[in-house]
Order: C-alpha cells, then sequence, then structure tokens
C-alpha cells in the first residue's frame, strides 16, 4: 500500500451540508475498496488562482490516504462525474506530515 495526499476542490456556491456529503462520499469509496484514511482536513473556501468554470473561489477537502493505486484510479473516475467538484489532484508522498497544517486560520488577538 502506498501513500497519497488527496485535494478536492468543490465549488464556491456548495452549502456547508452538501461539503459534508462530498467528505462522506468519497470517505466512504476509499474505505469500502479497502483503503484507510489518516487524515482528513477541511481548508475552507479559498481564492483559486484563476477562474475555473466561472469560480474565483473553492471549498478545499484534502485526504491523506493509504491504499493501492487502483482505489485512486477508481476515486479519480467517480469525482470526474461529480458535477460540484472543479478539480482534484492526488500525489503520492513517501511519508505523512501530519503535524503540519498549512491552511489554518490564526486568530488575532
Amino acid at each position: 500500500m502506498s501513500n497519497y495526499e488527496h485535494t478536492i476542490i468543490a465549488r464556491q456556491d456548495t452549502s456547508i451540508s452538501q461539503i459534508k456529503q462530498i467528505k462522506e462520499k468519497y470517505s466512504e469509496l476509499i474505505l469500502k475498496n479497502k483503503g484507510n484514511i489518516v487524515q482528513t482536513q477541511e481548508w475552507g473556501l479559498m481564492n483559486l488562482s484563476y477562474l475555473i468554470k466561472k469560480n474565483k473561489k473553492g471549498n478545499y477537502i484534502h485526504f491523506k490516504i493509504e491504499c493501492d493505486g487502483s482505489l485512486i484510479r477508481k476515486l479519480e473516475k467517480s469525482e470526474r462525474l461529480d458535477k460540484n467538484l472543479l478539480r482534484f489532484l492526488t500525489v503520492r508522498v513517501k511519508k505523512f506530515d501530519l503535524e503540519t497544517n498549512y491552511f489554518v486560520k490564526e486568530e488575532k488577538n
């Protein structure tokens, strides 16, 4: 089994309940196909570098997954058909960085 970091960008007009449903849908798909979710992060609504399907912003969801390559192909095939998603990216990594959360918003005192 290999380690993968998988990021999904959902449309900017997606509600909180829809984001939760998207997260649960792909989590179930991973677990059903003998994958292991090490960590899931919701990065929230962030600006995109350029317009994607007339959207300036997107809701980011990030998974750290242990699985086989065949599961990644199934996951990406399912995501291509999902109308709520703008983009997705999967990167194979040697080990996970579970300490750092780069996109957490710091509170100013």
